[in-house]
């Protein structure tokens, strides 16, 4: 079972999600990708998350564009942040053992003082796993995997010692050993919106969850959430509901468009991406974000496409915590994160 908490678990968070940067060569990739994060933390952001992908993938960018391993990365983070939470926004449950899985997040835990949540995910990129050698299973055996993988990683969490008979994966006597440091484990949150599989999924197993869409289709979700959480006697608050998107921001809402703009040009996306940004000044982001809140979300968690730059990342920051500190959502500091 989830952990019984109604604290959300993020109210602002920060996906970093290329590594490809002008002027910034392979050697410094960590170090920016650190100081990125840092300046998430200093600016109001209460998360950090990264994806758990091997290629790069084509919303962002070319395929053989550098992309980092997420958990090396996320403990490389963990050293040189001190409150954020980290997580992968989402691990693909066939790359890992769940086992394994639940080892290294509980590392992520030990390691970042109780700050890692676990991301997972059905899987979804078969260039990925045609390239590595991972079994890419269809796709009603690949979230039979992810229950499994639910079930599997909440044991651990929760007992030094634990078995689970699950339809693909199996446990016997796994020790897990430290156990995580924040008590119940690391949270859990699923990724996707699919009514028939992950939201079901989400009302059993999750602490959290994140979605895509624009607002009414946000506000859909959250009514299928609602109702799928009544089937299984669960009060749907007791999970924090999230969106991920892309921000670009600007001094004017003109200044941004022509931004957003460029940056899909020099990654060479098809501009038709950057109308799915949320794209404007302090004050245009800030209501767009509102939207998204007013239609039931916890909170959000946000690309910056101009990460690297830094002060894009400051600016975001501060004016979405501005909007969480104005609505009384501030992440109370019982929540693993200190502000």
């Amino acid at each position: 079972m989830p952990n019984p908490v109604r604290t959300p678990l993020t109210r602002l968070g920060l996906q970093i999600n290329s590594f490809t940067w002008p002027d910034i060569p392979d050697s410094e990739m960590f170090s920016r990708t650190a100081e990125i994060a840092r300046t998430a933390e200093r600016s109001g952001f209460d998360s950090v998350w990264v994806m758990d992908h091997f290629y790069q993938i084509r919303v962002n960018g070319h395929r053989t564009e550098p992309m980092l391993e997420a958990y090396t990365l996320l403990a490389g983070i963990a050293a040189r942040t001190e409150h954020v939470s980290l997580g992968g926004m989402v691990t693909g449950v066939t790359y890992r053992n769940p086992a394994l899985l639940a080892k290294t997040v509980t590392t992520l835990d030990i390691v970042s003082q109780g700050r890692a949540i676990l991301g997972i995910g059905a899987a979804w990129n078969d260039d990925e796993h045609a390239g590595y050698g991972f079994e890419f299973p269809p796709l009603k055996e690949r979230f039979e995997r992810l229950e499994d993988a639910l079930q599997i990683c909440g044991e651990m969490f929760r007992n030094p010692e634990s078995t689970v008979e699950g339809r693909h994966y199996h446990t016997n006597g796994a020790l897990n050993l430290p156990q995580p440091i924040r008590p119940g484990g690391p949270p859990i949150l699923i990724g996707g919106s699919g009514e028939k599989k992950t939201i079901p999924l989400v009302a059993r197993y999750a602490d959290a969850c994140n979605f895509f869409g624009d607002v009414p289709t946000i506000e859909h979700k959250l009514q299928v959430l609602d109702d799928r959480c009544t089937d299984v006697g669960r009060d749907s608050a007791d999970i924090t509901k999230t969106r991920l998107g892309a921000v670009v921001i600007g001094d004017t809402h003109e200044q941004a468009v022509a931004k957003a703009e460029e940056i899909t040009r020099r990654r060479g996306l098809d501009p038709a991406y950057a109308r799915s940004y949320i794209v404007g000044d302090a004050d245009g982001v800030a209501e767009q974000v509102a939207a998204f809140l007013d239609a039931g979300l916890d909170g959000m968690i946000i690309s910056c496409p101009d990460a690297h730059e830094l002060e894009p990342v400051e600016r975001v920051g501060e004016a979405l915590f501005g909007l969480m500190t104005e609505r009384g959502l501030s992440l109370p500091d019982d929540a693993g994160v200190a502000r």
